[in-house]
């Protein structure tokens, strides 16, 4: 079965990827010099075991010495034991137990990359651009993103002492959060200014899809059939199912290519393209994105914006454009592994680089904080390169922290604005006709 996710690590927890569930089906040669490496791991191995200080657990050590060996390729490329691989198929489905934030690691830190809408962790306060260095008083520093993540789940209804940096924040921030079931409602909407459908999609899970169609037919009969367009809110959307990210973007798109991937072989490459359909009537699409914007959500908006189906507003998105492919191994764990990139219906990698805004709109400038306050794929440790010769390098500072505002969503007001002229002029341009 192939299964493809996109998204951060979610906690509990969403690792932002693109995945394939796959097994391996091709072997490559190994060297005799391939093998003498592996007889050097061989002899590390055995003089741990023999003169370690402490005994050690033979299962840890291995499964210490793959994850490893994984998470060195790049962030996202990493060893799933088997609760870990449970945990990840169940999120997936868009129901599971944790605080419900997104996060990477970054630095030896877990980075929260954005809370989940209507969880404990976005009810406590926890922002995106925020560094967790601390768990119930126990650093992260030194722990992998699995363990640091195995260690923020636990029963429903009891607590987790988080420690917070925060830019901005001269002393670290001490954050109580209650363990809950997270159930991801990833679609919600309503009607604005009585004639503009506001859609927002927080994740893409297996219900987005139908929840999307479900969400603006509804707002449709609210409005009573006759609304000026739709405005799209992915802003801090870490991601999900690929599958989901085609089918959102195919909604508002009557024909051509949604997104391809390309890995080492050039023979591996495939394209997905759309089907007669637009949920929308034709009428003005306004997405919206900012640094929270990743993976799943950068196809969706690179899609419509290669098709100019849609004005796509605020920020630079993430810039998260690798797909990994999980692979179940023996012992019922998996392992996460880049395997190719995918491309924009123009062709474009937005690895490292991200989706550059139609129309540039930064949140309420009260909301902004200085331009390092938010970090993108490209500082990541280690990330994976763009793949385009000649691209420009990306500008860290492009993407500040601008998670929307709990009052005052300046940009959502500008996205209104613009819908409302696009529509206007579209009106006088239909009656001139």
């Amino acid at each position: 079965m192939r299964h493809v996710v996109t998204g951060v690590l979610a906690v509990s927890v969403v690792i932002l990827s693109i995945a394939i569930i796959a097994t391996p089906d091709k072997r490559v040669e190994a060297s005799s010099e391939t093998y003498q490496q592996l007889n050097l791991f061989g002899d590390v191995f055995a003089k741990i075991r023999e003169d370690y200080v402490e005994e050690v657990d033979d299962a840890e050590l291995i499964e210490a010495a793959i994850n490893g060996m994984l998470s060195s390729l790049d962030p996202h490329s990493s060893y799933l034991n088997p609760k870990n691989y449970d945990g990840m198929k169940v999120q997936t489905r868009g129901k599971f137990g944790g605080l419900g934030i997104e996060v990477t690691m970054e630095n030896g830190l877990v980075k929260v990359v954005s809370p989940i809408d209507d969880t404990p962790a976005s009810k406590a306060g926890i922002k995106a651009g925020d560094y967790i260095t601390h768990l119930d008083g126990e650093a992260v520093m030194g722990l992998t993103l699995s363990e640091a993540v195995e260690r923020m789940r636990g029963l429903v209804d009891t607590d987790l002492a988080l420690t917070v940096r925060r830019e901005g924040e001269k002393e670290p921030l001490e954050i109580v959060i209650t363990r809950a079931i997270i159930t991801v409602q990833s679609v919600r909407g309503r009607v604005e200014d009585e004639d503009i459908l506001y859609v927002r999609v927080s994740s893409f899970t297996e219900q987005t899809d139908k929840g999307l169609r479900k969400a603006v037919q509804k707002l449709k009969d609210e409005a009573g059939g006759d609304f000026k367009g739709i405005v799209l809110d992915l802003r801090n959307n870490p991601g999900g199912l690929l599958d989901q990210a085609i089918a959102v973007s195919d909604a508002f798109l009557e024909k051509g290519e949604i997104v391809s991937t390309r890995g080492r072989d050039a023979n591996d490459a495939q394209r997905y393209n759309a089907k007669s359909d637009d949920i929308a009537e034709g009428k003005p699409v306004i997405v919206l994105i900012n640094g929270g914007s990743a993976s799943a959500s950068e196809i969706v908006a690179g899609a419509l914006q290669d098709h100019g189906r849609a004005v796509i507003l605020g920020t630079k998105s993430f810039g998260k454009g690798s797909v990994q492919t999980i692979v179940p191994l023996q012992g019922k764990g998996a392992m996460r592994m880049t395997t190719a990139r995918y491309y924009t219906p123009s062709g474009t990698s937005i690895q490292a680089k991200g989706i550059t805004p139609d129309i540039e709109v930064e949140q309420a400038k009260l909301e902004v904080l200085k331009q390092n306050g938010r970090r993108a794929e490209a500082d990541l440790r280690n990330h994976l390169e763009n793949g385009n010769e000649g691209d420009a390098k990306t500008d860290p500072a492009a993407n500040a922290n601008d998670a929307p505002a709990e009052n005052l969503d300046y940009q959502l007001l500008r996205a209104k604005d613009l819908l409302k002229g696009v529509w206007l002029f579209a009106t006088k341009d239909a009656k001139k006709g």
